[in-house]
């Protein structure tokens, strides 16, 4: 049976220029949409943080009028998938060799913690050099930026990616006063980045690198993630 592997951040806070804190964390359908595909297509899925530490849910996902009038059904099934699977492993125990795939869901977290993880740097490094596949949706694609060598090259430097864009950062009230954007530093250090219209669904195929703009490509991006996994067995 293959394993694929759910890497969360475990950051709930993130501090903004003016040394505000914005509260985060995971974003429900970025979560449940690709566990509940990943189970369906067969596969074993366990979640991995920094330390193990189990990340609260982002309210703004749980919000009908933010998140969608599915959004119950999402936080439904992330919370009873993480409460079933138990205690998080911790990325410092993890090999790239024990999974066929690793995913990156979003929620801000990402950009506090996991763009700087010299674990999941390791790992996704590992995995890249391995083939195998890596897929990351709406801020989950932050977590690429830790896989750096020590001379500071990107593993992902151009490749093409989606991810939350600079317009949605804003069109979602969180682009001014944040420390950095995510589209726009990806583009910077390298990656081709591209995107689709804001809050719609698009997702790209690189090789072995699937990625997803937003919340509505959650489920697509899982979708193309399977359906890589299916083409090699």
């Amino acid at each position: 049976m293959s394993r694929i592997l759910i890497v969360m951040s475990s950051a709930d806070l993130w501090e903004r220029n003016d040394g505000s804190q914005y509260p985060t964390g995971y974003w429900a359908e970025e979560l449940a949409a690709p566990h509940e595909r990943f189970v369906r297509a067969g596969y074993e899925v366990d979640f991995a943080s920094p330390g193990g530490v189990l990340q609260p849910l982002d309210q703004h996902s749980a919000d009908p009028e933010i998140a969608g009038e599915d959004c119950a059904r999402h936080v439904a099934h992330a919370q009873r998938a993480l409460d079933d699977f138990g205690p998080l492993l911790k990325l410092s125990e993890i090999t790239a060799d024990s999974y066929d795939a690793i995913v990156l869901p979003g929620g801000h977290g990402p950009v506090v913690d996991l763009y700087q993880d010299s674990d999941l740097g390791r790992l996704l490094a590992d995995a890249d050099r391995q083939g195998k596949i890596i897929g990351a949706v709406c801020h989950g694609p932050a977590g690429l930026l830790s896989a750096t060598d020590t001379e500071g090259n990107w593993t992902f430097a151009g490749r093409r990616m989606a991810a939350f864009t600079d317009e949605e950062e804003r069109l979602f009230g969180t682009a001014d006063n944040a420390p950095w954007l995510l589209a726009g530093t990806l583009r910077e250090k390298g990656a081709r980045h591209e995107q689709g219209e804001p809050y719609q669904a698009f997702t790209i195929r690189d090789d072995n690198l699937v990625t997803g703009q937003n919340p509505a490509s959650s489920a697509p991006m899982a979708d193309a993630v399977v359906d890589a996994l299916k083409a090699r067995a």
